[in-house]
């Protein structure tokens, strides 16, 4: 690489806002080279999207960047006019953006958005842009691109969303690909699928690609070199091997040592606090060395749990094909206990954890609490009941109310059911506030004036206001950085430990989950395959499925990328089936001492026939 030539120029690049004159980012200098990837690591609000929007010229107009030498491909930013801009950067940068839900306008079908800029740039007719859209579809991993032509952005998973937005990318043969964020909020093998289809293709094409993430797993596997931003500067740039072979900066030693290995509690029973980094000097600051009180009494049972969503109707609006989400899921929970469902997208953990709560009628099944059944509870004891039984979900910027202050959304719950007087209610939000690590002032404040750990914070406070026993945290860490992450984690068996809580933990994160759990729970097309101990499972896989899912965790180390063998991972079979065509269930049967996996498995392994 280093002979290649450098394609985008960097010197002492200082990113301002004009109306404050607060200085963002500053002395931001590097190089990018042809047919590399170069990848820019720190954590939320280190500037690095905003150092790399400049490359695209796509910064808030509230924002003014000046530099020193900005060259890309040839020409000088700082001199070309900014229509030249647009034209440079339109038919050679591509853009992979973070959020695949709003990047594509869910009113229009793919067709009528992915050939857009090849037939503005190249003056082209509408049927070759399609044409060639056709033929980019085929080289992010899909078979049928007519029928991903024909579809609406909200029928397409977040994986397939993430292709469409590669192709598009492509489109123009562009020698850039800015890729920001592209797989935060995807699971662990949609994620290695698209890790290996950008190296791939960054091989094989010859284009540079500029990497955005805080996942230090993800840039191991992928960047030749890395550049690692703090507090708006580059604090440390090298090779991928020296960055984590030999970290120089504090900041880089405490950020790789942060980041969870997986394996690394293999011969730990109990669930582990995260180290954390010292926001002041970048160190780390070990965790607590106390493990949390064992699990006590059964207080959750979910049995034959069936939930299926119409995909299909005949002509008097019968279903005719259905989504099987959940399939006979069956489980327990006790106090004190975190259980964690894990799986791809689709595959029903979020649904089932929805139903367990009533937040979605069932089509079978039986959810009890404490012996009393939730399904067949009426609204007004369902409400009640619901005191000991809440939600923190995934997103914390569309799960608050941005016209309502953040004290009234954590005091609502209070209101509705009649908790305690007002003076009282006033108190124990500010005792929220402080508890979750906010300050008691900032109930004044509304969402837009919290990042987004603050906001996850701020959605935890809620859901503990009533005194809860149970809590569903639907991948409530998925967009967190590392560091906000330890800390939301941490904060969660704290509370744990202190108020005795229950947590159902959906998660695709398996450094996290290994970390939180008492016991982990496998689902496959709306089916649990395997569960067990957080030690059983992770540490020794027997189904197919749940090894598939754990060799897909990028490995925070370059020496071990496997994205080669990652390239040979399918997508997951269609889970629509048609109304009749009922899958087999398959029992679990247990194979030692609290593990369980699916009886097709076990019949064919030995010993257990």
């Amino acid at each position: 690489m280093n002979g290649s030539e450098s394609i985008v120029e960097v010197k002492n690049l200082t990113i301002t806002d004009s109306a404050t004159d607060r200085v963002i980012a500053s002395n931001i200098s590097f190089e990018l080279k042809k047919g590399e990837i170069l990848g820019f690591v720190g954590e939320s609000g280190s500037g690095k999207t905003l150092s790399m929007k400049t490359v695209v010229n796509l910064l808030p107009s509230n924002l003014v960047a000046k530099s020193d030498k900005f060259i890309v491909l040839g020409n000088d930013y700082n001199e070309i006019s900014e229509n030249a801009k647009k034209a440079l950067i339109g038919k050679n940068i591509g853009l992979v953006p973070q959020n695949t839900v709003f990047y594509l306008h869910p009113m229009f079908k793919i067709k009528n958005q992915i050939a857009d800029g090849y037939m503005l740039y190249n003056k082209k007719k509408k049927s070759e842009g399609i044409e060639r859209a056709k033929e980019k579809l085929r080289i992010v991993g899909f078979k049928d691109p007519d029928r991903i032509l024909e579809s609406y952005p909200w029928q397409l998973s977040g994986g397939m969303r993430q292709r469409v937005n590669i192709a598009l990318a492509l489109m123009n043969d562009p020698q850039i690909i800015i890729a920001d964020e592209p797989t935060t909020a995807l699971d662990v093998t949609v994620q290695a699928q698209i890790l290996a289809l950008i190296s791939e293709l960054q091989k094989e094409i010859g284009m540079a690609v500029l990497f955005i993430t805080h996942d230090m797993g993800v840039v191991a596997q992928i960047a030749d070199r890395v550049a690692v931003m703090r507090y708006g500067e580059i604090v440390e740039s090298g090779t991928a091997q020296a960055i984590f072979a030999h970290p120089q900066h504090p900041y880089t030693q405490a950020l790789l040592s942060a980041v969870p290995r997986l394996g690394a509690l293999k011969d730990i029973e109990h669930p582990c606090f995260f180290r954390l980094i010292d926001p002041d000097n970048g160190k780390v600051i070990e965790p607590p060395s106390d493990k949390l009180p064992p699990p006590g009494e059964k207080i959750l049972e979910v049995k034959n749990l069936v939930k299926t969503f119409p995909v299909r109707t005949d002509f008097w609006g019968r279903p005719t094909y259905v989504v099987r989400a959940c399939d006979h899921v069956s489980f327990d929970l006790r106090a004190g206990e975190t259980l964690s469902i894990v799986g791809e997208s689709g595959c029903g953990k979020s649904t089932t954890g929805r139903a367990v709560l009533r937040l979605l009628d069932v089509d079978s099944g039986e959810v009890l609490h404490r012996g009393k059944s939730l399904l067949r509870m009426t609204r007004h004891e369902l409400q009640e009941e619901r005191r000991n039984l809440q939600m923190i979900f995934q997103d914390p910027y569309a799960s608050l109310d941005p016209r309502q202050t953040v004290g009234y959304s954590i005091a609502e719950p209070m209101m509705i059911h009649n908790y305690c007087s007002k003076k009282e209610m006033y108190d124990r939000v500010a005792l929220l506030l402080k508890r979750v690590g906010l300050s008691p002032d900032m109930a004044n404040r509304y969402p837009h004036e919290f990042s987004g750990g603050q906001r996850q914070r701020i959605c935890i406070a809620r859901a503990l206001s009533l005194k809860p026993q149970i809590i569903v945290a639907d991948e409530c860490v998925a967009a967190l950085d590392v560091s906000i992450r330890a800390q939301v984690v941490n904060l969660m068996m704290e509370l744990q430990e202190e108020m005795g809580l229950s947590y159902i933990f959906i998660s695709h994160d398996m450094g996290v989950v290994e970390r939180i759990s008492h016991r982990v729970a496998v689902m496959y097309l709306g089916q649990i395959v395997e569960m067990g101990s957080r030690r059983a499972v992770l540490g020794n896989p027997l189904h197919p499925y749940t090894q598939k899912l754990l060799s897909a965790v990028p490995i925070a180390d370059p020496q071990e990328r496997n994205l080669l063998k990652l390239l040979n991972l399918s997508d997951l079979p269609s889970p629509v089936r048609k109304v009749g065509d009922d899958p087999v269930i398959e029992p679990l049967v247990e194979v030692e001492p609290g593990h369980f996996v699916a009886k097709h498995v076990v019949g064919t392994m030995e010993g257990h026939k």
